[in-house]
């Protein structure tokens, strides 16, 4: 019999290592973001599996929510040469 929470917390738990080295490996800051907003959804997923609701509901509104909307801000309000990647 398969236990199905160890099954999602494998699942969630490569999602969240893939998501978090794309954050690095990502050229692009938009592109970052996106992956960083992934990293934090995936775990609060992981805290809803481990039966702690509410720190699963302060990770998603507050980190998932804020923290990259604030990085995708930043990136916006920044001079539009210093984005553009260098010809190479």
């Amino acid at each position: 019999m398969v236990e199905w929470d160890l099954f999602f917390f494998i699942a969630l738990s490569v999602v969240e290592v893939v998501a978090s080295i794309l954050v690095i490996a990502s050229k692009k800051l938009v592109h970052s973001a996106f992956w960083l907003a992934i990293t934090l959804i995936t775990m609060g997923a992981i805290y809803i599996l481990l039966r702690s609701e509410f720190i699963a509901v302060v990770q998603i509104l507050v980190y998932a929510g804020a923290v990259p909307v604030l990085f995708v801000f930043g990136i916006m309000l920044t001079r539009r040469k210093m984005m553009e990647e260098p010809n190479e």
